[in-house]
């Protein structure tokens, strides 16, 4: 294998670019020392006869098919030498597309909107992914080099921007990342290893060899890419998409040396790094640790959280999620997290899951929308344009006074009723011909209206953005002050930032009601969340007015919750005499 440096991009003539032989050591490497080569410098690998880009790379300037460039990392001028991060169970997440968050579609340009996300209570930035992708615009589960950052939005130095003026502001930073598989325009991996597998493939591309011959260098290359966004971007945590689809059958399995990777370098730095997963399977193992034959991970996406409180707020939420649909499944997700515990489930055609009751809060992220729920609709829409005012309000505090750590997703926070659409740039004909037939074939067994839109037109993606003005504007400036509101009061009452299940009880109430009570440890103090979900009767208050204080209503409320709204109440309970 030779190493090529280059005086510009792959476009370059051969006869002024310098082949340095690289030599091969007994794990299969190839190294070489080149002295001047300096931040800056053009290269690629000649691999049998063909060029290729670094699959270590960490800035592609001219995108997935041209050069690579040496990124000198210790050269950034970081500003956040104190900070040492927050609690998790302390952080609320907001999930960000960085190319449709401004018009500018850069890390730099989200930096002017921080201050705004801090004041309403946002404390943890997550991005979608940015290793870099085809073309200009992507959702970015289909990179292809995942140390490398995507050149559209900024590059290297533009992410350690906007993360520097995270922490400056006491913004927490995690990233999006993919290992299940590696996208397919630009994928060089194949030619420099046995990256993929044979034996097992996910719904988007072959799987990553974690367990089969030579997959030690496919395990470390992932391994070190987790700690790298660490050391080389500041990051405080990462979350996993889809670790479902990442299959290793070894009997020290991938999960175990990445806790321990990510456990030592917490113990070098001095401060936590946090993983999250998403995964589809309900295991509560998911985030026991290794020791007990977990995963390790800190938190999991709760999906079924989401399920069962959509359907009770879009009445025609339950087309495509008919296993839920019953109050008692909320109550329950409140209760114990998974809705779905061992019973048979029809989208599955078998049983699912085992019970989370046992799994505290804090290790489960929730939320009313992300990226994919929009996203994987042929229509694009959010919530804020599938239901009334009144019914965000109350979506808004059945997520934000749950015991689950909450993540919005970008826009929420005030109703944004631009679409999210599912958007693309490949540049290669055969990748563009089968999106739009993908598409169609992913919502053929779905019951949605009209056909998806061209992910590779410009305007599905500019559709996409954010109407940031909106904001300040009648009802949505409303919902953006009862958001930060309820966040306030999840900061500051007691039994809100507690993230503890073992003391919340939940009733179902009236037709379609729902009554939270939560208690401090000593019995001395309640917390009582209203929740009215059905859309034409009011919901019974159940207790004696009197004894109970309102912290926050949606709407005025007597004896009864009217349709679509809630209330909180808190009371001081006086021990009897003796006690």
């Amino acid at each position: 294998m030779l190493l090529r440096i280059l005086p510009g991009s792959f476009g370059a003539r051969r006869d002024v670019a310098n082949d340095i032989p690289m030599e091969k050591d007994a794990c299969g490497y190839f190294s070489v020392d080149v002295p001047d080569a300096g931040p800056g410098t053009r290269y690629g690998y000649v691999v049998e006869g063909n060029l290729y880009p670094d699959p270590c790379s960490a800035f592609q300037p001219e995108g997935v098919c041209a050069a690579s460039e040496v990124v000198d990392h210790d050269a950034f001028p970081w500003t956040d030498g104190d900070w040492r991060g927050k609690s998790l169970t302390n952080l609320v997440f907001y999930e960000v597309h960085v190319g449709t968050f401004t018009p500018e579609g850069s890390f730099e340009a989200m930096i002017p909107r921080l201050d705004e996300l801090a004041n309403i209570g946002i404390n943890a930035i997550q991005l979608m992914p940015v290793a870099q992708c085809p073309g200009s615009r992507n959702w970015g589960y289909d990179g292809v080099f995942l140390y490398a950052v995507q050149n559209s939005y900024g590059g290297p130095v533009g992410l350690k921007r906007l993360i520097d003026a995270c922490h400056r502001r006491g913004i927490a930073v995690f990233l999006d990342v993919v290992y299940n598989h590696i996208g397919r325009e630009g994928n060089v991996l194949g030619h420099f290893g046995p990256y993929f597998s044979d034996k097992y493939g996910t719904p988007w591309g072959k799987a990553m060899n974690f367990d089969g011959e030579w997959s030690d260098g496919v395990r470390e290359f992932v391994i070190a890419n987790v700690v790298y966004w660490a050391d080389e971007y500041h990051l405080d945590g990462l979350r996993l998409d889809a670790i479902h689809e990442m299959y290793d059958r070894n009997a020290i399995r991938i999960w175990d040396e990445l806790y321990t990777a990510v456990k030592q370098w917490e113990a070098r730095s001095g401060r936590r790094y946090y993983l999250v997963a998403e995964s589809d399977t309900n295991d509560p193992r998911t985030t026991q640790s290794p020791e007990l034959g977990g995963k390790g991970f800190d938190a999991q996406w709760l999906d079924d959280f989401h399920h069962a409180l959509y359907v009770l707020l879009d009445p025609g939420g339950w087309r495509n999620y008919r296993d839920f649909g019953a109050i008692g499944q909320l109550a329950k997700a409140y209760e114990q997290g998974f809705v779905h515990s061992g019973e048979y489930v029809y989208f599955r055609h078998r049983r699912h899951g085992a019970s989370a009751a046992g799994i505290s809060g804090g290790h489960f992220i929730v939320f009313n929308q992300n990226h994919d729920l929009p996203g994987n609709r042929p229509d694009g829409k959010r919530l804020a344009a599938l239901v009334d005012a009144p019914t965000l309000k109350l979506a808004a505090a059945a997520l934000l006074l749950s015991p689950y750590i909450p993540m919005l997703f970008m826009g929420e926070e005030y109703g944004e009723e631009a679409p999210f659409y599912f958007f693309s740039d490949y540049q290669e004909e055969d990748t563009k011909k089968g999106l739009i037939e993908g598409r169609r074939t992913q919502f053929a067994s779905f019951q949605f209206d009209g056909d998806p839109r061209d992910p590779q037109d410009m305007q599905t993606f500019e559709d996409s953005r954010l109407r940031w003005e909106k904001r300040l504007e009648g009802p949505h400036a409303q919902l953006l002050a009862l958001t930060a509101e309820l966040l306030r009061l999840r900061r500051e009452h007691p039994l809100l930032a507690e993230l503890s299940k073992h003391r919340i009880r939940v009733d179902v109430t009236g037709e379609n009601g729902l009554a939270l009570l939560r208690w401090s440890a000593r019995r001395d103090l309640e917390l009582l969340c209203l929740l009215n979900f059905s859309a034409y009767s009011p919901m019974p208050f159940g207790r004696d007015h009197r004894d109970w204080k309102p912290l926050l209503v949606s709407c005025p409320i007597g004896d009864f919750v009217p349709p679509r709204s809630f209330a909180v109440f808190e009371r001081r309970v006086v021990a009897p005499a003796g006690e």
